[in-house]
């Protein structure tokens, strides 16, 4: 990205909608992650393969230190169907991870340190990826996206249910300039983990910013640079 998008008038991106129904755009976005002082760059991507099937992919590397992870899944409505997650570590941490649906199924093959687990489906179960479109697509579909959100996740051996808290609207500054956000913070049952994210409405809720505690040592993903359907993002003037 240029300066010049940062000195740029907002310009929201108008959410497509069929039958009054949100729909994802595709994007292409980067994003900075700085722990233990390091940085890495992470480069995330939603395609849209037509018919209502998405993959989403996410990856970055250090070093001789990296990962990938991919999510296929459908839409139906304003409603994900996950199909299958698949996270690989690369180079020193050669991790893999995967989660699988199967249709009319009611349980969810889960891969997780070397040891498959078939763990109870309920409609709604989500991985690791789908679920962030899938709160894109309920905010959308909002009248009042200012609530409280539940997820129910299928992660490792075990089913997740999370609940995100609505804190407020924050304006983040990013390196494309000041962007309007919401402000969502994740209850953890352990008292020294931490995760909390920032939304903007403007680009159909597309992650900013998100913010990770564990052991006291945090983690955090910002929004660098991207576009949406083949359109620059673009902040406010500061």
């Amino acid at each position: 990205m240029t300066l010049l998008l940062a000195a740029l008038v907002s310009a929201p991106l108008s959410a497509a909608k069929v039958a009054g129904e949100p729909v994802l755009q595709p994007y292409l976005v980067k994003y900075s992650t700085s722990a233990r002082g390091m940085t890495v760059t992470l480069e995330r991507e939603l395609k849209d393969e037509g018919e209502g099937r998405y993959t989403l992919t996410n990856g970055g590397k250090l070093l001789v230190v990296g990962f990938h992870e991919v999510a296929v899944f459908s839409v139906e409505g304003s409603e994900i169907h996950p199909k299958s997650y698949i996270y690989q570590g690369t180079g020193l941490i050669n991790r893999r991870r995967e989660v699988h649906f199967t249709p009319g199924s009611d349980t969810v093959r889960s891969l997780y340190k070397d040891e498959w687990y078939e763990l109870p489906y309920t409609e709604g179960t989500l991985d690791r990826m789908s679920q962030q479109e899938q709160l894109r697509l309920q905010l959308m579909a909002k009248e009042n996206p200012r609530e409280n959100l539940q997820v129910r996740i299928a992660d490792g051996k075990r089913i997740r249910d999370y609940e995100l808290v609505y804190v407020g609207e924050e304006v983040v500054d990013t390196p494309l300039g000041p962007v309007n956000t919401l402000h969502f913070e994740r209850l953890h049952e352990e008292p020294d983990r931490e995760s909390a994210m920032w939304l903007a409405p403007d680009w159909d809720y597309l992650m900013v910013k998100t913010i990770h505690v564990e052991d006291d040592k945090p983690v955090e993903v910002l929004l660098a640079e991207g576009s949406m359907a083949g359109t620059p993002l673009q902040a406010l003037v500061p």
